[in-house]
This record gives structure tokens, C-alpha cells and sequence, in this order.
């Protein structure tokens, strides 16, 4: 069993009878769909609701009940993987592309589970390009904005060397910063930009960091 594959079925057992839950997108959270898959064939009774069509997909293929995110009132646990987090705890999340309806979905759930490998835990953030999803419309004056503020932009291509385009239908610049010295300060700025739908930096938002060091799990709670 290789370490994403653990620490999804880890994050598997935290799921209970009757839960809505948010399910991730990646690598490590197919392996938790996957194992939620297999209880549900058992008899456990929940609903997922899905932050991308890979992940909608998957979940159909393995009979899990689904439902919008418009149709459910809360969100009992969302469990998705994280492309990095910091030592105290916040998360850069978007390398698949899914981070905005990964945050729409993690915004309405009561608490949040990052699973990844020890790879991913870093002191801080921005060794991992930060994603920034905007729209298409005249996308190249904020391309332009981020040059000049030296932050290293790169318009995400798909495998066929085609702008890459969102399920939500937009693009992706990757900013590639190296270290973010206040991802707060950095969110806010990001945040009140015209043309940014959202952006990969996802912070006071995780409870729970299931974490696999080769053969072991840690738990790492956060509040």
C-alpha cells in the first residue's frame, strides 16, 4: 500500500453513518473516494458532494450517493489533499485545478480534513506556484499586472499544450513566488482583484492533517 492510498483510507474511517461529505479531487483523494466506495457497498449510508467531475465521475462509477452543493444545507466533513501546508497550518491547493469549488465546498463544511504525504508539509508556503484562477476576458492585462509585481506568472496549459480551462470555465496563471512571506496579506490583495475568481491559498480553514510518513499515519489536529 503506498502512502496516499494510506492516509486516504485513514481519512475514510473519520467519515460516519448519515454524513454529507465534501469529497476531494487528486492523486490522494481518489484513494479516499475509493475506500468510501467499498463501505458504502458494505451498507454505510452517506451523500457526497463532489468538488470536480473527476471526482463526480469516480463517485457515480462506485454507486455513492451525490448531491449538489446548492441542494444541501451543510457540509458534516470535507476531505480533500493539499499541495502544500505550512507549519502553522495554512494550505496552498490547486495543482489539479479544482480549487474553486474545492473552497466553495470546504466553506460550507462544519469541519475540514487535509490528507497528504510528508512531502507536502513545508515551513512555508510558495516553493509550490500558487494558482489563481481568473477569467477569460481580457485574462492578459492581469497576466500582465502579476509581471509587473514580479510575481512570476504562468498561464496553466493542459497535455495537448491548450490553455488549461476550469470545470467552472476559466484560467489558471500559476504565480511562482518561492516563499510567501504573509499568504494572508497576499489572499486579501488577490482577493480584491477584478478578474480573480478565486485563488489557491487556503488559510484558518483545516481542522484535521492526516499525514504519511512511509509506513505510519499521523494525526495532526488542528482546532
Amino acid at each position: 500500500m503506498n502512502v496516499k492510498q494510506m492516509v486516504g483510507e485513514k481519512a475514510a474511517e473519520y467519515v460516519k453513518e448519515g454524513m454529507t461529505v465534501g469529497l476531494g479531487t487528486g492523486s490522494t483523494a481518489y484513494y479516499l473516494v475509493e475506500a468510501l466506495g467499498k463501505r458504502v457497498k458494505e451498507g454505510l449510508k452517506i451523500t457526497g458532494v463532489t468538488t470536480s467531475t473527476r471526482t463526480k465521475e469516480q463517485a457515480e462509477a462506485l454507486n455513492i450517493p451525490l448531491a449538489n452543493l446548492n441542494d444541501v444545507t451543510k457540509i458534516d466533513l470535507t476531505i480533500d489533499g493539499s499541495d502544500e501546508v505550512s507549519e502553522n497550518h495554512q494550505g496552498i491547493k490547486g495543482g489539479g485545478g479544482a480549487l474553486l469549488f474545492e473552497k466553495l465546498v470546504a466553506n460550507a463544511s462544519d469541519k475540514v480534513i487535509w490528507i497528504v504525504d510528508d512531502s507536502k508539509m513545508v515551513k512555508t508556503l510558495g516553493a509550490f506556484p500558487l494558482p489563481v484562477e481568473i477569467v477569460s476576458f481580457g485574462y492578459k492585462q492581469l497576466f500582465r499586472l502579476f509581471e509587473s509585481n514580479n510575481l512570476h506568472p504562468e498561464l496553466r496549459l493542459n497535455e495537448s499544450k491548450e490553455i488549461y480551462v476550469t470545470d467552472g470555465g476559466h484560467y489558471i496563471v500559476d504565480l511562482h513566488l518561492g516563499a510567501i512571506e504573509n499568504p494572508h496579506e497576499m489572499a486579501i490583495w488577490l482577493d480584491g482583484l477584478t478578474g480573480v475568481v478565486e485563488h489557491g491559498l487556503f488559510l484558518d480553514m483545516v481542522n484535521t492533517v492526516i499525514v504519511g510518513h512511509g509506513n505510519t499515519v499521523e494525526v495532526l489536529d488542528i482546532r
